[in-house]
């Protein structure tokens, strides 16, 4: 059931933000939030009526910077701020995301630099609460100059402008505002460039896709456990002394991970003298060292979207302190677009090893006296042959979305904004990039419960046990060949909801 998360400006932990994406959580700014703001949204009402140029706040946006705004059009420069920048494009963002990223809004806003009044945040708030959802397009954000197009969209929907979604139906922004007992608000100063201007939505898309691959990763770890028993490999590989002598933490997680879902396995005991293979394959010997590097990469990621989920990223800046108003950069996405990368390099290799033990599991040279594709009676029966196939597709995809965004710039807005982050792309690919992930370890853990039932009698750990019974509540196992694409659908769905951690235990991954 969904809650409302008390937030404590620039101090909120990742949980919340898993809380909002994962069981569509809601936030409200603690009450001691409102003093700051109410400073900062006074400070930027005496600049607007001053002789003093202040950007953004009685002059235009960009290279326009140089243009003064009379007091008599400020809420007019605001409105057009809004409207002009709903230039977005492409599929809309998933609704999960969208009220991640007015979350994200809303924790920045409330840090007080920003100069907005209270009341804009509370429309925010009550949008989030009564679930005003605004349609935002996917597409248009460069990372640079704030996520203005996608924020733009999000801020049209509290003037009354666009569309939004509401009990499950799209409709007018006015319409969907009226419905939930909420009125459109007037911008005042500088109000439309706060909402605007920041990395929410890159920042957003990131957190989504760094929870979607903190599942994945230990889903995979189960899937490779699997794979390993089905497959009759050593347990040489994941001997503590190994990996302490390398020393990296991921790999040490790893490893003592992969060794209690072996514990007691009958499977394991059952060739542990037999030394015909002198060595595994390296997907197999190297689950560890792959492994544990990825979840060093997420921990690193994680500590990073921690940090920006709680900054205040638009511009200019109040000072409530000195009363100034500063231009500065903090709305370059360069940190979300760095992690961004990083995750789409965990995604892809994660995906890289597992299909190769998928692989090793349908070739009869390889899988140590499995059937040929995991069938019963291959030949008639093509068994996992073509799923595999699936899985070398969605590996090499997602090799090709794995290049990095980071790396490239492009000039815009005549030049003024000459370096940007590219952040937003490079976080949403994430979304396709989870999704193509998801199917390859669903696949896997198909192949992989079937080839070790198909070890029976022997048996496998409990705790591999209790996650093939997960599978098997919806996926039976492979007999003659059947209609497959529905199987790998609900292996995907009961991945996402993360089923295979649940049942062999969240806790064993540690924090």
């Amino acid at each position: 059931m969904s809650v409302i998360k008390i937030l404590s400006p620039g101090h909120v932990d990742l949980s919340v933000w898993k809380g909002i994406y994962l069981d569509g959580n809601s936030v409200a700014l603690e009450d001691a939030a409102k003093e700051n703001c109410d400073k900062s949204a006074q400070i930027v009402a005496r600049a607007a009526k001053g002789d003093e140029a202040v950007y953004g706040v009685n002059t235009g946006f960009g290279k326009l910077a140089r243009v003064r705004i009379s007091t008599q059009n400020t809420q007019i420069l605001q409105s057009n701020l809004i409207l002009s920048h709903c230039c977005g494009v492409g599929e809309p963002m998933p609704i999960a995301v969208t009220r991640l990223m007015m979350a994200l809004k809303i924790n920045s806003l409330g840090r007080g630099a920003s100069g907005v009044r209270w009341g804009l945040i509370v429309l925010l708030q009550d949008m989030l609460a009564r679930g005003v959802t605004p349609i935002v397009p996917g597409q248009g954000s460069v990372g640079a100059s704030g996520d203005l197009a996608p924020l733009a969209h999000m801020a049209a929907v509290m003037i009354g402008s666009g569309e939004a979604v509401y009990k499950g139906e799209r409709m007018s922004a006015k319409a969907a505002l009226q419905s939930a007992g909420l009125a459109p608000i007037i911008l005042g100063a500088k109000e439309g460039l706060g909402l605007i201007n920041g990395t929410q939505f890159s920042t957003a898309y990131a957190l989504a896709g760094l929870f979607e691959a903190q599942n994945l990763a230990h889903s995979a770890l189960v899937t490779g456990a699997m794979s390993t028993d089905a497959a009759m490999g050593s347990s040489a590989p994941f001997r503590s002394f190994i990996h302490e002598l390398r020393g990296h933490k991921g790999q040490k997680t790893a490893g003592r991970v992969l060794r209690e879902l072996f514990k007691n396995s009958p499977l394991r005991a059952s060739h542990k003298d037999d030394d015909e293979r002198v060595q595994d394959p390296y997907c197999l010997r190297c689950q560890p060292q792959v492994m544990g590097a990825c979840l060093d990469i997420l921990d690193t990621v994680a500590q990073t979207l921690c940090i920006e989920a709680n900054a205040v990223t638009d511009n200019p800046l109040v000072d409530v302190e000195s009363g100034d108003i500063l231009s500065g950069g903090n709305f370059h996405a360069e940190p979300v677009a760095f992690a961004a990368d990083h995750l789409a390099l965990a995604f892809a290799e994660i995906g890289a090893i597992a299909q190769r033990r998928v692989a090793l599991l349908v070739d009869p040279a390889l899988s140590y006296g499995l059937p040929a594709f995991l069938s019963p009676n291959p030949g008639v029966n093509s068994g996992f042959m073509i799923a595999e196939v699936t899985t070398a597709a969605l590996m090499s995809e997602n090799k090709t979305r794995a290049v990095p965004c980071s790396v490239d710039s492009t000039p815009t807005s005549a030049n003024q904004e000459d370096h940007v982050s590219m952040a937003a792309h490079g976080a949403r690919r994430l979304m396709v990039m989870a999704e193509n992930l998801t199917n390859i370890i669903a696949i896997e853990w198909m192949c992989a419960a079937q080839g070790i039932e198909l070890r029976a009698p022997v048996e496998t750990s409990v705790l591999l046990k209790a996650g093939i019974a997960a599978l098997r509540t919806e996926v039976a196992a492979l007999g003659d060949d059947r209609y497959m694409a529905d199987d790998i659908a609900k292996a995907a769905a009961l991945l996402r909801s993360g089923a295979l951690v649940e049942a062999v235990g969240a806790d064993i991954f540690g924090a």
